[in-house]
């Protein structure tokens, strides 16, 4: 028989470790190529992990709620003997035709057995005066991940509590989303990224013990702890600068036969395709072709080496419930015509919001868009999303008066206009190749064609 490990995968670049949230095969359980063997979570994405492989689930190394490292072997699944299985990237599966080896209690790069991991009957019970109770890993029938029990005991929430709020992730679980939506309404708070600032003092129960707040020395300031996703993603932050030597350039767009267009066409595209056709389809069709024309910019950094990517993958900054930004990837998009970009904008954008990426899905990205006009801005200076070596940023498009050429000479009209910044890698890509590359990218942009019909 043939051994293989099924690691833990890589959920995105800025993603360490998941949660297992269920096994769905048990031990002795036969399973078939693609068949979902567990199910994981991060506090950005909830996930199945398939079989690499046809066998039998010989060992399971980590229990329900465990949190496991990034590459960590969760799992050994055996197979016929002879079997050839290459790694896989995308679940991390690797090889092994020896058994798998009893790790020594002494060695401290053994994985962690099973019972490392507390299973529910293990929690300690605690009397309210110390501490908030613990809350279970079920009540009635419900499933609560780590993460939601962690901000329940923060946030003083109790088992009755916790079970009374709707869940709209998976058979009706409770995800973060749905306890900042929660504590939103609870405390009359607004929330920032991971974190919620109150404005008004959380009303508490009579017959409940006051809790007190962290403050500042002077007693007018709350402090926030930051929570662990925040604190990756400022890692992940810092880090670019740290590594990218970051600069930024900046041109205006006349996108007025673009916007044009889009609004004559989005009511018959909307009813030939049952979905809606944003800008952003559009916005990644130009980038797409201005990289064909400057490949250069798809490019990493590994060292004293640039790695020139084969495929145009772009990613493009999509936000979660939460108001967390996640990257999710269009694979190819070089390949796809604008209605199959638009259904692959609106698919990833749909399952980020329900927290239903898969792993795949944030990885891979060889560029990536941000559209910072979202939120009304005119334009930004966004951070290299690493490995990468540039991000393009599109801001709020606006009506402005502009001078138009025309026949009879130059015209004041008022135009739809776009900022449009591009942060790049100034290692690898000089002001000529940055310049030069977000330039091509208005000029597709600025020449789009509203007679067209491809769609």
């Amino acid at each position: 028989m043939a051994q293989i490990e099924l690691i833990m995968p890589k959920m995105g670049e800025s993603i360490i470790e998941a949660t297992i949230l269920n096994w769905v095969k048990q031990v002795g359980d036969t399973v078939e190529v693609d068949d979902t063997i567990l199910e994981i979570a991060t506090d950005k994405v909830d996930s199945e992990v398939p079989s690499p492989v046809d066998g039998t689930i010989s060992k399971i190394l980590f229990a329900v709620d465990a949190t496991v490292a990034v590459g960590e072997v969760i799992a050994i699944i055996e197979t016929e003997a002879g079997a050839t299985v290459e790694a896989s990237p995308a679940t991390g599966a690797a090889v092994s035709d020896a058994p798998a080896a009893t790790p020594s209690p002494a060695d401290p790069q053994a994985p962690p057995a099973p019972a490392a991991a507390p299973l529910a009957s293990q929690v300690v019970k605690q009397s309210t005066s110390q501490t908030v109770e613990e809350i279970s890993t079920s009540s009635s029938g419900r499933f609560y991940s780590p993460l939601v029990k962690t901000m329940a005991k923060t946030e003083h929430i109790s088992q009755a509590e916790l079970d009374q709020i709707p869940g709209s992730g998976k058979d009706g679980r409770v995800n973060k989303a749905d306890m900042l939506a929660y504590l939103k309404r609870r405390d009359n708070s607004f929330v920032t990224g991971n974190e919620a600032a109150v404005v008004s003092p959380p009303v508490t129960p009579v017959s409940s013990p006051a809790v007190s707040r962290p403050t500042s020395v002077s007693g007018q300031d709350e402090i926030i702890e930051m929570g662990r996703m925040r604190k990756l993603i400022a890692n992940h932050m810092v880090m670019s600068k740290q590594t990218s030597p970051h600069v930024t350039s900046f041109i205006e767009v006349d996108v007025t036969d673009l916007v044009d267009w889009r609004n004559e066409t989005k009511g018959r595209f909307q009813k030939q395709h049952g979905q809606k056709i944003t800008f952003t389809p559009i916005f990644i069709e130009a980038v797409a072709k201005a990289i064909r024309d400057f490949p250069m910019i798809n490019v990493s950094v590994d060292g004293t080496n640039i790695i020139k990517k084969a495929n145009i993958n772009i990613g493009m900054a999509a936000a979660l419930p939460n108001g967390t930004l996640i990257v999710p990837v269009i694979k190819n998009a070089d390949q796809l015509n604008l209605t199959g970009l638009a259904k692959s904008v609106n698919d990833l954008a749909s399952r980020a919001r329900e927290n239903k990426l898969k792993p795949d899905d944030i990885q891979g990205g060889t560029f990536t868009l941000t559209n910072v006009g979202t939120f009304g801005n005119v334009m930004g200076t966004p951070i290299i999303n690493q490995p990468q070596v540039a991000i393009l940023a599109v801001g709020a498009i606006r009506k402005k008066p502009a001078v138009v050429e025309t026949e009879y000479g130059d015209l004041i009209a008022i135009r739809q206009l776009m900022f449009m910044s591009l942060s790049y890698d100034h290692r690898v890509v000089d002001g000529m190749l940055g310049g030069s590359f977000l330039r091509r990218v208005g000029d597709y942009l600025e020449a789009f064609d509203k007679g067209r019909t491809d769609v």
